[in-house]
């Protein structure tokens, strides 16, 4: 009524109220009536916005990339947001009177997109593929620090890189070299699981030519102990039998010693018995020998006497022309030859 209006903000939109072009009121979340034909209202919003964006930039081999993520930012100096955009509210207080508050998220997208392309720019494919985060935080750091951004009275909260994505022939071609890598890298796995098979198998082996090996130099330590142990029996064996022969041979000797001195003995002895007999011979081829005869008739038997009495008779037989004998005379003197040893024998018992 009579051009009074009443005007009502939330806490999140900062209101800005102009006469005669200066700022006569402003803040946020205010509510007020004021005179429409004379005021312009400038609203503008200071919360925290959302700018999302899709874009395609070029890598630095030339290979185009799709770069989806989304911008967060605020005012931060709503009158320097005033002086480059036109926020002004609408006469009925509903809308604004220009497109530039929809136009402000396409403006920071547009900054994003030139400091984003030089970030892509200085990578390849892959590496810009795997650097999605390191991307946010330079676009966050060089976007903050702009110009423009600065001139609108902007504050940068963050930048968000939801996917950076190659053209689809690109990720074909990435994802057959990739599954090709992997395929490799599996066969690696395997010639190397194969390997590792192979090594603990010669390991093993190895181990076990060493056990043999050391149980054949046991044996053979054992056998050459064994044989060193026999020859020792066999050397013993043959000194003792060395021994035996020395000894039995020493035994011989003085067996030999002990004969040849038996027979010098018996030698000696039979020379002395031819000497004796030599000079008694010598004696009695000059003595009588019938002193002789009588000497070996002393000590005689009485048979022994009729023997030599015979003997002579005989060697006179061819004086004698007859000799008898009766059977009585021979009995009598065989008697008398038998009673005289018998008789001695009892004189002796």
């Amino acid at each position: 009524m009579f051009g009074i209006r009443f005007v009502k903000s939330q806490p999140t939109v900062h209101l800005l109220q102009y006469r005669r072009g200066r700022v006569i009121r402003e803040g946020a979340g205010l509510s007020f009536f004021y005179f429409a034909p004379s005021s312009t209202l400038v609203a503008i919003p200071v919360a925290s916005q959302e700018s999302h964006f899709m874009l395609e930039l070029v890598t630095s081999d030339f290979q185009g990339v799709t770069v989806q993520g989304q911008i967060s930012y605020r005012v931060q100096d709503p009158r320097r947001t005033a002086a480059l955009m036109d926020f002004s509210m609408a006469p009925r207080g509903k809308g604004y009177t220009s497109e530039d508050p929809k136009r402000l998220g396409d403006r920071v997208a547009m900054q994003a997109k030139v400091v984003m392309q030089q970030a892509i720019q200085s990578l390849d494919l892959k590496a810009a593929l795997r650097a999605s985060a390191s991307v946010a935080r330079a676009v966050q750091q060089q976007l903050g620090a702009h110009p423009e951004i600065l001139a609108l009275g902007l504050e940068i909260l963050g930048v968000a890189i939801e996917a950076i994505r190659p053209t689809p022939d690109i990720a074909r071609a990435l994802e057959a070299e990739a599954r090709e890598s992997n395929l490799k890298a599996a066969d690696d796995a395997i010639y190397l699981r194969r390997m590792a098979s192979v090594q603990h198998e010669r390991a093993i082996r190895q181990n076990e030519l060493d056990t043999d090996i050391a149980v054949e130099q046991k044996k053979r330590t054992i056998k050459e102990t064994q044989l060193e142990a026999q020859a020792a029996l066999v050397r013993r064996q043959n000194e003792l039998r060395r021994e035996q022969m020395n000894s039995d041979i020493e035994l011989e000797e003085r067996r030999r010693d002990l004969v040849d001195g038996q027979a010098d003995n018996t030698r000696t002895l039979a020379e002395a018995e031819a000497h004796k007999v030599e000079s008694l011979m010598l004696a009695l081829e000059k003595a009588d020998p019938r002193v002789v005869q009588a000497l070996a008739a002393a000590g005689m038997q009485p048979g022994q006497l009729i023997a030599q009495a015979f003997g002579g008779i005989a060697e006179k037989a061819e004086r004698i022309g007859q000799l008898n004998v009766s059977p009585e005379l021979l009995n009598s003197l065989l008697g008398g030859v038998s009673s005289a040893p018998a008789a001695a024998k009892r004189g002796a018992a």
